[in-house]
């Protein structure tokens, strides 16, 4: 056996197991003891059964936990010592049921030889149950029907089942790692914009100064007004730059919030997260540009450190909300940026908000209704 290939994401893995436990598991379980119900008919029927049964449950229920690996070979050993046991002891013909399900389980970790380890297990299967015939011949058509061919069969169904799920559970993988490589994508995306700003910021900036350094070299002894005049406006040049590249640095540059939120809906379809975006206002133009900030930070941290699958967006003439979920962890994450943002959201009258409660993480940014009392408009629009 080999060890398990790169797995899905917690959040993922997580679902899928709920969902295996609650679909799956309870059916096991059932099937367990139906057939020790059937064919335990004294005490030490159970002693000799049991085993077998309890090591199928504990291989599944280690499968839906992505944890087999662990437990395979033991759980194996178990099962396959429980036939033969049931067979020429108990006179069980479900005592095969252990060593066909953990070992069509187990079969998901080989990778090498499948096919032959496959036919190992189903000639295991047969031949156990034809050992029948050293304790009862007076029925060898029974014998060979109700302990070598249904057996056998069944463990055959049961294998290609399961590889047939494995295809479908890769199918999954593949699928939840090309939307975290979407995720990253959309987040070097959201860095080339930055690195576009800066770049309209100071690369415009140097081209002017270097220009204007030139002409007043050239005036510098011909006209020395004239060139003093340039390089002042040469510094005032610098010092503007500077202001305009610390407030890019820490997301104060102005925004426009119409184009954020157009920006923030193409980062998330392109990371395969739905998003749906509900306008229960105009927002307060005054409003608009610290609501474009906070849009924008909580776009860049859902894409960088959640598992999201859905994001909301409400926009309301006093704030904005935005909800997502695949939050993992119990405790609020250090956002630096949205610590900086409610500083100055606070220092504008407003509050800034995050909460993370049942997997789902809200950021909300909300300004006093006087302040928006003067918005027009109270039309409720949703855009999906």
């Amino acid at each position: 056996m080999t060890a398990r290939s790169p797995g899905f994401t917690k959040t993922t893995q997580k679902r899928l197991r709920r969902i295996n436990l609650l679909t799956s598991l309870p059916p096991v379980v059932f099937a367990a003891v139906v057939l020790l119900a059937t064919d335990a008919h004294t005490w030490w029927h159970l002693i000799v059964l049991v085993p077998g049964a309890v090591a199928a449950v504990v291989a599944f229920e280690r499968w839906t936990a992505d944890d087999l690996a662990r437990v395979a070979l033991p759980c194996l050993i178990v099962a396959a010592a429980v036939w033969p046991l049931g067979v020429l002891l108990t006179g069980s013909p479900n005592a095969y049921w252990g060593v066909c399900a953990v070992g069509s389980l187990a079969l998901r970790q080989v990778r090498r030889r499948r096919t032959l380890v496959a036919v190992g297990l189903f000639s295991y299967v047969a031949a156990i149950g034809a050992t029948r015939l050293l304790v009862q011949q007076d029925d060898v058509r029974g014998v060979l029907i109700t302990y070598v061919l249904v057996p056998t069969v069944l463990t055959v169904v049961v294998t290609v089942l399961t590889v047939i799920g494995e295809r479908f559970y890769d199918l999954i993988r593949e699928l939840d790692h090309a939307r975290e490589r979407e995720a990253e994508l959309a987040v070097i995306r959201e860095r080339v914009r930055f690195a576009s700003d800066l770049h309209d910021i100071q690369g415009h900036t140097l081209h002017v100064v270097k220009l204007k350094i030139a002409l007043a070299q050239k005036l510098v002894l011909r006209d020395a007004d004239r060139a003093e005049k340039e390089l002042r406006e040469t510094y005032a040049l610098v010092s503007d730059t500077i202001t305009q590249t610390k407030e890019l640095a820490y997301a104060q540059r102005r925004l426009n919030l119409s184009a954020e939120l157009e920006n923030a809906k193409n980062l998330f379809e392109a990371a395969g997260i739905r998003v749906r975006v509900t306008r229960e206002a105009e927002v307060d133009a005054r409003s608009s540009e610290l609501l474009g900030q906070v849009l924008r930070e909580t776009t860049t941290n859902i894409l960088r450190h959640a598992q999201a699958t859905q994001v909301q967006i409400t926009l309301s003439e006093s704030g904005i909300a935005i909800v997502n979920d695949g939050v993992t962890g119990d405790t609020l994450p250090d956002l630096r940026g949205l610590s900086v943002l409610r500083q100055r959201v606070a220092g504008d009258g407003g509050e800034l908000t995050v909460e993370q409660q049942d997997g789902r993480f809200r950021t909300a940014a909300r300004f006093p209704p006087a302040r928006a009392a003067a918005s027009p408009g109270t039309q409720r629009k949703d855009d999906r």
